[in-house]
């Protein structure tokens, strides 16, 4: 399906689980107050547009132009022309959180591409104050900058550092972002994955030699007395209950996934390590800028991130296998 015109472009929508098709929708000419037109460059697939596709995410009215990492160019003003990265979460500014300085955690928080349409396409309209430059990377590199201010806010959070023995459980790409940049703080980091292509794939691409697998005897020699901080990156309830004994005195627990599901933990076990829990949601305009700052240092392999470019014109017969072949991939990256 090609472009009509300039008053036209093609969408890519999910139109229920497990239809994605391409739409004619117009193309937005002018932008309201306080927005800015963009120019989509590039598109990162996200374990959240899988869940769309298979019918698992709770909060989403069908159809839906997908699309929340993205990049793109300004098609406007004085500065057009200027490759951007996008924050897709839109927040109200006014609720608690927001004058707080978390509108990461918006009481009514909006993400493109979920709640409202996404960036699927040639040209978007966002917030000025959601746009941030992005000199010095590809588009590639700007359309990954989201996904991976995920796990920078996560590691943030945490503040670990040098001398600090993490482990990460869910070695997709949440989880390798988190990894990543509990690394580039100075922390030992360890990943735990059911996947033991998963688990190679961090191993050869990015060098993460301290490696396990869910029921591995991994309290023991040097590591007997846990880990300063466990990172969950699964979204499985039995996995973030799992991690808890293996939190060392002392230490905490991240929850940077999210389940639907209640929570346990044994109290005496929890106050007798002093633990801490706490919840790590979306990221920060400071975690896009750390981010960005890595990329152009050369501290992320960007390249090595991105397993596949797809025009979107091959989506939607792509779209199936790429959900069921997650094991094989990191990023994929589309091209409108």
């Amino acid at each position: 399906m090609k472009d009509r015109g300039q008053d036209r472009m093609t969408c890519g929508v999910c139109v229920e689980p497990g239809t994605f098709a391409l739409d004619l929708r117009a193309r937005p000419q002018q932008a309201p107050a306080g927005h800015r037109l963009v120019d989509i460059a590039a598109i990162g697939i996200c374990g959240t547009d899988f869940h769309i596709f298979e019918g698992k995410h709770p909060f989403l009215n069908y159809p839906r132009v997908i699309g929340h990492e993205l990049s793109g160019y300004l098609a406007d003003g004085p500065d057009a022309g200027r490759l951007v990265v996008v924050n897709p979460y839109l927040s109200c500014g006014s609720c608690r959180a927001c004058r707080r300085g978390k509108p990461n955690c918006c009481r009514s928080i909006a993400v493109l591409g979920v709640h409202t349409d996404g960036g699927m396409c040639a040209r978007i309209a966002v917030p000025e104050e959601n746009l941030y430059p992005a000199e010095g990377l590809t588009p590639e590199q700007a359309a990954m900058v989201e996904f991976l201010a995920i796990g920078a806010h996560a590691v943030a959070r945490s503040g670990c550092g040098a001398g600090d023995r993490v482990l990460v459980t869910g070695a997709g790409p949440i989880g390798l972002g988190t990894a990543l940049f509990a690394r580039i703080a100075g922390a030992e980091v360890h990943l735990m994955d059911l996947s033991t292509k998963r688990l190679a794939a961090a191993t050869d691409l990015f060098g993460f030699a301290a490696t396990h697998q869910p029921g591995d005897d991994i309290l023991s020699g040097d590591l007997a007395e846990g880990f300063d901080v466990v990172f969950d990156a699964t979204g499985n309830a039995d996995a973030i209950e799992a991690g808890f004994p293996l939190v060392a005195h002392g230490g905490m627990t991240v929850l940077v996934s999210v389940v639907k599901e209640s929570i346990t933990f044994a109290d005496s076990e929890f106050h007798k390590r002093e633990s801490q829990i706490i919840g790590s949601r979306n990221a920060l305009r400071a975690d896009f800028d750390r981010v960005m700052a890595a990329i152009r240092a050369g501290e992320v392999a960007t390249g090595a991130l991105a397993s596949a470019v797809v025009p979107l014109a091959d989506l939607p017969t792509q779209f199936a296998a790429l959900a069921h072949d997650r094991d094989h991939l990191i990023k994929v990256l589309v091209t409108p």
